[in-house]
């Protein structure tokens, strides 16, 4: 169940000490809607930042959507989605540093500043109250591409784990899997390859090879990133690794894990997770982004008004040539 329907209250309105803006708002599983929320009045530490555009996660946000999400702090209905989102900055608290400036174009995953309604990750709203800490400045040129930052950190710390191997195969041919390839191709000793099968997303390799699973006799594999988040691959992954080789799980699952014991055991396979980027991660992409090395051109596929919302999110979730939705908050923030 969605709603288009606004309330009829202003994008952002004074009420004391507080605002109201439109937001996504996940009432529970498959009722979106967009609404005006009360949104926290900022303290010391904090700025205001008016919304240009988030991202739809076909990932984490669908999970929530199908109310499928694994319980994490903070978990429950209603909730505010989206942890990709970039404004300006309107406010900034008397104790927010002096790094930040009114005006200045900012990324942040997400807020929690709806009083009742539960911020999870909280970053679709035309206006976002948070910690200046959280805020990370982001070039002009490079707007609403800004959005894929999280994304890009993300990528690049799985393919910098700790003690891991250099990947050589990458599952899945979305956002994230071509993040990984891209990164991964910005060394020409790193040969890739992509597995993806739907002929929808086989399109738009930079560097790298993409080739359905079905057509790749390789059982060599030393290291295979897995971003497709589907719980049922193990065994087949497995099964292309060379004795010693690891798979590295940085997709999000929904579903328990499990493999057969016996080829794993025959080829000594390791299993590595992938959680979220650290700040280093975040520093090393903003680099390579302003530097050029590393191009976001092609990952966003959709834009639509934020009025468009709850189309935006069938979209997202729907179609598969949609690698990222866009939603646009100009008009409201």
């Amino acid at each position: 169940m969605v709603s288009n329907t606004l309330e009829a209250a202003p994008a952002v309105q004074e009420r004391g000490q507080r605002h109201s803006a439109y937001a996504v708002v996940l009432e529970q599983p498959e009722q979106l809607s967009l609404k005006s929320l009360e949104i926290d009045h900022p303290g010391p530490a904090d700025i205001v930042i008016a919304t240009e555009w988030s991202a739809i996660s076909t990932g984490t946000e669908r999970l929530l959507y199908k109310g499928q999400m694994p319980q994490f702090p903070g978990m429950g209905y209603p909730l505010v989605p989206g942890y990709e989102a970039v404004g300006r900055i309107t406010e900034v608290g008397a104790q927010a540093g002096t790094d930040l400036k009114v005006g200045q174009r900012v990324f942040v995953g997400g807020a929690r500043c709806y009083g009742e309604v539960r911020g999870l990750f909280g970053g679709a709203c035309a206006r976002l109250v948070v910690q200046a800490s959280r805020a990370i400045p982001v070039p002009d040129h490079i707007g609403e591409k800004a959005v894929l930052l999280a994304l890009a950190a993300t990528a690049y710390h799985a393919l910098n784990l700790p003690g891991a191997q250099r990947t050589d195969l990458i599952i899945g041919h979305g956002v994230l899997g071509r993040l990984l390839a891209r990164i991964a191709a910005l060394d020409p000793a790193r040969p890739v390859v992509v597995w993806e099968n739907n002929p929808a997303r086989v399109h738009g390799a930079i560097g790298y090879t993409v080739i359905d699973a079905q057509q790749d006799t390789r059982r060599d594999y030393r290291s295979i990133l897995d971003a497709s988040g589907d719980s049922s691959l193990l065994d087949k992954l497995i099964g292309r690794l060379s004795p010693g080789g690891e798979i590295i799980l940085a997709g999000f699952y929904s579903e328990p894990l499990h493999f057969a014991f016996a080829p794993a055991f025959m080829r000594e396979a390791r299993l590595l997770i992938a959680a979220e980027w650290k700040p280093d991660d975040l520093r090393t992409v903003m680099e390579l982004i302003t530097t050029g090395k590393l191009s976001l051109d092609g990952l966003i596929t959709h834009r639509v008004p934020a009025t468009e919302a709850t189309a935006a999110y069938r979209t997202a979730f729907g179609d598969p040539a949609c690698l990222k939705m866009v939603l646009d908050w100009r008009s409201l923030a």
